[in-house]
């Protein structure tokens, strides 16, 4: 990465040579390679964006244990440091090659250094990408490609340093059942996902609340296969930035999945790349410039996508997206549109929608 000049906003990264040493058995989609395909987007942002535009690079450490058991139990964080330096797979999806409890480590890492920065005011906005991803992975057990949950870590830590009100916003396009159950009662995170329904790994209904004082801060967004830019963008209006604006976080954390983009083969959604530019500035606009925002890298497995999403992605974070445009009701099918009005019956005794 090229070193932050100071002439336009700062962005951090947090990324390590490290991730790529969790190596994937042949044919499996949560590859090195998608790595690289995000790596390569980020950098052709700079070259887009023209000179003077440079990212800050932060160099992570292995999360330690404290931070790891704020979220998962401590004979699980046990356990797996006994597989460092094992192979064979933990679960039908989820691999371990002889690298992959050191990467699982430093990417959790890369979240807590993410953290860390925009905290310290280094940045308004960051991006961590961590390999191994993270939002499938329980307290107690891996899932789903996942070792660690690498934005539940995350969140913790900001709550560590005294942040009081933390925002999760999943956008990946599968639902992120391993944070939503970390954080289900806790009234200080508000976790939002937006995710293809029906779909792996089957959580994430629109009944699911919260529980005990977390309840109302669990808002689910099940959306049925064939979701367009103006599915999102309406769901966006009617339901994710009214809650966020009234939660009124202090810090906000986006588990940044690129896989609901309409080129990606292990879902049914059809975002183009365009939209993950318009989410990331629609909610940069409801943040307000006091709430820093950091993303962490999720799934995404079409290597073009990739690319093209993450440099979508840079270039909001970078301010250069233009604010985007109210969807009309009428781009909405009926199906999709029956999903949001059934969320909005849901979250209505919650929060304020228009």
């Amino acid at each position: 990465m090229v070193p932050d000049s100071g002439r336009f906003p700062r962005v951090v990264v947090a990324d390590d040579a490290l991730f790529l040493t969790h190596v994937a058995p042949p044919e499996h989609p949560e590859r090195g390679e998608r790595l690289l395909a995000v790596r390569a987007g980020l950098e052709r942002a700079l070259v887009s964006l023209g000179p003077g535009h440079a990212y800050v690079p932060l160099s992570p450490s292995d999360a330690s244990n404290e931070q790891l058991v704020r979220v998962h139990d401590p004979t699980y964080v046990e356990r797996l440091g006994h597989l460092a330096g094992r192979s064979g797979y933990l679960d039908s999806d989820t691999y371990l090659s002889p690298g992959s409890v050191a990467a699982a480590r430093r990417a959790a890492g890369a979240a807590v250094a993410l953290v860390e920065s925009l905290h310290a005011g280094e940045a308004r906005t960051g991006i961590a990408l961590p390999r191994p991803p993270g939002h499938h992975a329980l307290a107690d057990r891996a899932m789903g490609f996942c070792l660690l949950n690498n934005i539940a870590v995350a969140a913790a830590h900001a709550r560590a340093l005294g942040r009081q009100r933390v925002l999760v916003l999943d956008w990946d396009v599968h639902h992120g059942n391993g944070t939503e159950a970390i954080f289900y009662d806790d009234p200080s995170v508000l976790f939002v996902s937006l995710h293809q329904h029906p779909n792996y790994p089957g959580t994430g209904a629109a009944a699911d609340f919260g529980g005990g004082q977390g309840r109302g801060r669990n808002v689910n967004l099940p959306l049925p296969p064939g979701a367009t830019d103006a599915v999102y963008a309406a769901a966006f209006e009617r339901v994710v930035l009214p809650i966020i604006e009234q939660f009124a976080p202090d810090f906000a954390l986006v588990s940044c999945g690129f896989d609901a983009h309409a080129r990606d083969q292990l879902a049914q959604m059809q975002l183009s790349t365009h939209a993950y530019a318009d989410m990331t500035t629609s909610l940069m606009g409801v943040l307000g410039e006091r709430c820093p925002l950091g993303l962490v890298l999720e799934g995404g497995y079409d290597l073009g996508a990739l690319t093209d999403s993450g440099e979508a992605v840079a270039k909001a974070l970078f301010g250069a997206s233009a604010q985007p445009a109210s969807v009309s009701a009428s781009l909405i099918p009926a199906g999709q549109d029956a999903a949001l009005r059934n969320v909005e019956q849901k979250q209505a005794q919650f929060w304020r929608l228009p």
